[in-house]
């Protein structure tokens, strides 16, 4: 096993910034040694059987849940040449599959990878509400599951027009992938489930992301400064058990994300394998988690993965 005092040994580096997370895997790797301390669990996905752990897809389209300045530094630190580092790095640990949303950035990070002769699954989002040609798009990328955008389906139900969204899932159906059906609320999930639509899985928020001005003010007196991306940040920590009370109500597999409260319970690397844990612990045997990294400044790829082999 490398570990940082011998990778600093080893590369004659006194002090390492933004490279030290995939350096570590690399030069594991490098050395023959193993960077799997021991198998990554699968769960079953449809037809497929995939990591237990998935990469979240955020990160690298600069969606930082926290600030302008920090959207800004996602991006410029995920270029595509360092989106298929970081996948490569993601395959090391045993990590297979990666959730991201359509974009150029996105098409050419998956074509590098694949000429490469790796193989990474992709989930994707899709939605009525964007561009016509974009559900083709992600296709040619050949994901294996395609889930209608949680935004979309949160908006849909609090208009009271949810059910505008099956014809769109059945267009999704016609592609012949698994279909998907998100949400940051359990209570649209719960929706979906209670009328039996025809899903193969369900992407599950662990916090409420996007409320309202008006949501806002149900809590708190005035509606705080945000950062003017859907809606206001704010996440209670009595979400995260609700939402999973909600997965293991549902038969369906499920993908929780979101784990972190978008960036506000991964202080420390104990707290963040804490959170795997206990998340792991809630959900079902047979679903997955989606967590989000940015490996700038510690190897939270394999910290992450070393966290599901333990807990999940």
């Amino acid at each position: 096993m490398v570990t940082r005092r011998r990778f600093l040994k080893t590369t004659g580096v006194a002090a390492v910034g933004a490279t030290v997370g995939e350096n570590l895997t690399r030069v594991a790797a490098a050395q023959g040694g193993d960077t799997q301390s021991s198998p990554m669990p699968k769960v079953a996905f449809g037809p497929h059987t995939i990591s237990r752990l998935i990469a979240g897809g955020n990160q690298q389209s600069g969606a930082s849940h926290q600030s302008v300045l920090m959207t800004q530094h996602m991006l410029d630190y995920y270029t595509v040449d360092q989106c298929v580092i970081f996948l490569r790095d993601c395959i090391a640990q045993g990590i297979d599959t990666w959730q991201a949303n359509y974009s150029e950035k996105t098409r050419d990070v998956v074509l590098k990878i694949r000429e490469g002769g790796q193989t990474m699954n992709l989930i994707s989002l899709a939605s009525p509400h964007f561009p016509e040609n974009m559900l083709a798009q992600t296709l040619e990328l050949d994901p294996i599951g395609i889930y209608l955008f949680g935004w979309t389906a949160d908006q849909l139900y609090h208009a009271g027009k949810l059910d505008t969204a099956r014809d769109f899932l059945a267009k999704i159906r016609d592609t012949g992938v698994q279909v998907g059906f998100g949400a940051h609320r359990p209570e649209v999930i719960e929706y979906a489930e209670d009328k039996g639509w025809d899903i193969d899985f369900y992407m599950t928020a662990l916090y409420r992301w996007g409320r309202s001005n008006e949501e806002i003010l149900e809590i708190l007196p005035e509606v705080p400064h945000d950062d003017g991306y859907g809606g206001m940040e704010l996440y209670l920590p009595s979400e995260l058990p609700r939402m999973c009370d909600t997965i293991n109500k549902v038969k369906k597999p499920c993908l929780a994300f979101k784990l972190m409260a978008g960036g506000r319970t991964c202080k420390t690397p104990e707290q963040v394998r804490g959170v795997i844990k206990d998340v792991l612990g809630r959900i079902k045997p047979g679903d997955s988690v989606v967590v989000g990294m940015y490996p700038r400044f510690s190897d939270e790829i394999k910290q992450n993965a070393d966290s599901v082999r333990k807990f999940g």
